[in-house]
């Protein structure tokens, strides 16, 4: 059973990271850094070419993580594949024991690093979530013809707190629950204010799912800064872009303030009883995680 389902289920605070696969094949680097990770998450999210820029699967990487003992989360985006891809890897990572997944529509291609890509999109993140929820509930393929074996598995989505109009948001997460999702990891939040107006609305929208906050420790006032121009759903705070130049003028780390600032964010939303966890993105400096939750009292 996924461990990330048994921690909501029982009520305790759900802590997981996020690791990309390499850009080749060798894999080595990332299964050091998840042994660092061990004991200390109680999920691994392999993200699926995030920013549509070409990786190694990340349905190998999980299979190696599950291999070490591990609890990989599979993120399953429809760019790349039509229904029959999706459910073919979903069921091929079943036979592994992998049985989290979380379900993305994912970055067009023309974002990315192989812009002449062309894009599949046959189902976006609430088509995947209801397939896999007829799958379970009927036992039948994208087809309705009958499996031999049907897996029962965890499904996850994601949600942008900072966005307006927040109706619309609201919308698509509910859609994504009464498509199937039983757990929610949001786009990252920089300060506890912007997270209790969107569960407010969440509590009056009448919408019940475990929503685990999403964190990204910033390494620098140039990293926030692009964020804020360049994602949609992320805003940085002046104050703490400023933070962050204050302490690189003055010759200190920033990446150290960043771990920091993430650190007292988690420690926040963890003593306010917010939301029932925090997804930690990291962006390729996930060695860091176990010194962030440290300092956030979670060890």
């Amino acid at each position: 059973m996924s461990l990330l389902k048994t921690v909501l289920e029982n009520g305790g605070f759900a802590v997981t990271a996020e690791m990309a696969p390499p850009k080749g094949y060798d894999v080595s680097h990332p299964l050091e850094v998840a042994e660092l990770l061990r004991g200390k998450v109680h999920g691994i999210n392999v993200t699926d070419m995030q920013s549509a820029c070409l990786k190694a699967s990340g349905l190998g990487l999980c299979i190696h993580l599950k291999q070490m003992g591990l609890e990989p989360i599979l993120q399953i985006t429809g760019r790349d594949r039509n229904r029959m891809g999706i459910l073919g890897d979903v069921l091929s990572a079943a036979s592994f024991g992998i049985d989290t997944v979380l379900a993305l529509t994912g970055d067009h291609p023309v974002v990315g690093d192989c812009r002449e890509t062309k894009p599949v999109y046959d189902l976006d993140s609430v088509g995947i979530l209801a397939m896999l929820s007829k799958m379970e509930q009927e036992g039948c393929d994208c087809g309705g013809n009958p499996l031999s074996s049907v897996p029962t598995l965890f499904k996850g989505a994601t949600v942008t707190p900072v966005y307006e109009p927040l109706p619309l948001q609201i919308h698509k997460l509910r859609r994504k629950v009464e498509a199937g999702a039983q757990y929610i990891q949001t786009q990252g939040i920089f300060d506890t204010e912007s997270l209790k107006r969107f569960l407010d609305a969440v509590d009056r929208a009448d919408i019940h799912v475990p929503i685990m906050a999403g964190i990204i420790p910033l390494k620098s006032a140039a990293m926030g800064k692009f964020m804020n121009e360049n994602v949609p759903g992320i805003a940085v705070p002046d104050a703490q872009l400023q933070a962050l130049e204050n302490v690189k003028a003055s010759g200190g780390k920033p990446s150290e303030l960043g771990m920091t600032l993430a650190a007292d964010l988690i420690g926040e939303i963890k003593a306010q009883s917010l939301c029932c966890g925090v997804h930690i993105m990291a962006i390729g400096a996930e060695k860091n995680v176990p010194a962030i939750l440290r300092q956030a009292g979670m060890e």
